[in-house]
């Protein structure tokens, strides 16, 4: 394990401890009214198991640092299956929350299997992708197959229904369609094709309302918010305004927010960067950005840098799901597109999103100690 620290990246690492501290804290402060007035619980409930949930992710995270990405080829292939079951499970087995099926209540934890199919549709792409570089077999059919899959686990997420999901699964795709290395003629047209076809999917998501159910039709309307504020469709982005109103550029003081007091419904989960903001004001908001700005050069400069295909494609897809996270839920927190229910890494409260987070970030480490070995046995070899 220190061996593989040495090899790690050091900034990367630093981040994800403090957006880790932070982010419980964060938590604890957002959720304390919360547990006490709604669930009638002592004010650290939230935040207890927040902490379980840190360590469970961490002693996670610390097996993936230790297993090679080679191994990645036998368990992709299983991982994708159990993931598009457990999805088509949900309609069965899953209780209906808040008029979706997306958590399998396990008594002690809840799962939420859309979470893990984000980082299991990375590793999948990663490893058939690169093996089909390795045997040069360009054909279309065989670089669409893969992402067949990633169709099936769309539609099983879109129908739950959870747009917000479905929306960052397809966009890891695509993205990573878009970066593909390879020159073969047929695919660029392809992948012309692709986009053409992706931006009409979203026309259809967003303009057609035939396809989505009244909950998330209702999401659309989500320009000027607080003329819409008895409306459940402008109540909660309209709080958050009042929330980054109230902090000003300096903030009212860590733990000091108002706007947690029951107005801003679950403000400890999507909506947390408001209160944030209440309680730490505009600046520190804004240093929380650059920080994520750093974490997101880090990852891509470690994609850019690996010495296999696959490993660039897992740091690269890495990149997008937390790059598609921020963009999504800051510009819906902002009213700038409608509210899909996507939470900010490490800031939300959320134990399968957390773990995920972890677990692609210590791949994408483990994808930096391979490419140090590498590089060392090059040099060696000279």
């Amino acid at each position: 394990m220190k061996a593989n620290f040495k090899k790690m990246d050091k900034i990367l690492l630093f981040l994800m401890i403090a957006f880790t501290i932070f982010g419980a804290v964060m938590i604890f402060s957002a959720s304390s009214i919360t547990a006490v007035l709604y669930n009638r619980r002592e004010e650290y409930y939230f935040f207890t198991k927040h902490l379980y949930i840190i360590a469970a992710s961490w002693i996670f995270g610390l097996i993936v640092l230790n297993i090679p990405l080679k191994r990645y080829k036998f368990l992709a292939p299983l991982g994708i299956i159990t993931i598009i079951l457990l999805l088509f499970g949900l309609f069965i087995y899953a209780p209906l929350t808040h008029s979706v099926r997306s958590w399998y209540d396990l008594g002690f934890f809840s799962l939420q299997p859309s979470e893990f199919a984000k980082s299991i549709v990375i590793v999948y792409l990663a490893v058939a992708l690169d093996k089909i570089h390795r045997k040069k077999d360009y054909k279309i059919n065989k670089v669409v197959a893969p992402f067949v899959f990633v169709l099936i686990i769309f539609g099983l997420t879109f129908a739950q229904p959870d747009m917000g999901t479905a929306v960052i699964i397809v966009g890891i795709a695509v993205f990573i369609f878009m970066a593909l290395p390879f020159k073969d003629r047929d695919i660029k047209n392809l992948k012309l094709l692709g986009t053409g076809m992706v931006l009409l999917g979203i026309l259809i998501i967003l303009f057609g309302s035939n396809v989505l159910t009244s909950e998330q039709a209702s999401r659309l309307y989500f320009r000027k918010p607080c003329t819409r504020y008895l409306d459940k469709t402008g109540y909660q982005v309209c709080n958050g305004f009042i929330a980054i109103s109230n902090g000003g550029l300096t903030g009212k003081g860590l733990g000091d927010s108002t706007q947690k007091f029951m107005y801003l419904p679950e403000a400890y989960t999507d909506f947390v960067f408001p209160i944030i903001i209440e309680e730490i004001g505009a600046i520190g908001g804004l240093f929380i950005i650059f920080l994520y700005g750093v974490m997101l050069y880090r990852i891509l400069k470690i994609s850019l840098n690996a010495s296999t295909l696959s490993g660039s494609i897992m740091a690269f897809g890495t990149f997008i799901f937390l790059l598609l996270h921020l963009l999504i839920n800051f510009l819906g927190v902002l009213a700038l597109i409608p509210l899909t229910g996507v939470p900010i890494p490490f800031l939300s409260y959320g134990g399968s999103f957390f773990i995920n987070v972890i677990f692609v970030l210590c791949l994408t480490q483990r994808v930096q100690i391979e490419s140090y070995d590498a590089k060392k046995a090059k040099i060696l070899r000279a």
